[in-house]
């Protein structure tokens, strides 16, 4: 069986939304202060013995939740189409942070949005 390492960081931000043609409260303008939970997983480990510096998934995730941060998001993309639902919003932040670190070693296996301490999505994508 071959090895496999996952590695998590956890980045933080805060923004408003409001969810088109909901039902509820929620179609008002509203704010979370939103927790990214990143996971990476590692095929095999570089030369330090590691499967990806902590450092690099944590800039990177912080960037990409930096994007986010203090925003209305549906005022930009892709939110400015699509609802920005926690479920989508994990969907964009896997994509834009896969984007940047996913290699032949290493790839985003998943990222957990959470909306409050007791909500959260988990989105990933199949092998």
């Amino acid at each position: 069986m071959a090895a496999r390492y996952t590695l998590k960081v956890l980045t933080s931000f805060a923004s408003a939304h409001s969810l088109r043609d909901y039902p509820g409260d929620c179609r008002r303008l509203h704010g979370h202060n939103w927790k990214v939970e990143v996971e990476v997983i590692a095929s095999e480990l570089d030369n330090l013995g590691m499967g990806m510096d902590f450092k690099e998934i944590k800039r990177v995730a912080r960037e990409v939740a930096g994007n986010l941060d203090h925003r209305y998001l549906n005022e930009i993309p892709p939110f400015d189409k699509i609802n920005p639902t926690a479920e989508n919003m994990a969907s964009h932040i896997y994509s834009e942070i896969a984007r940047q670190i996913n290699n032949e070693r290493v790839r985003v296996l998943a990222v957990t949005l959470w909306e409050t301490d007791n909500a959260c999505v988990r989105y990933h994508e199949e092998d």
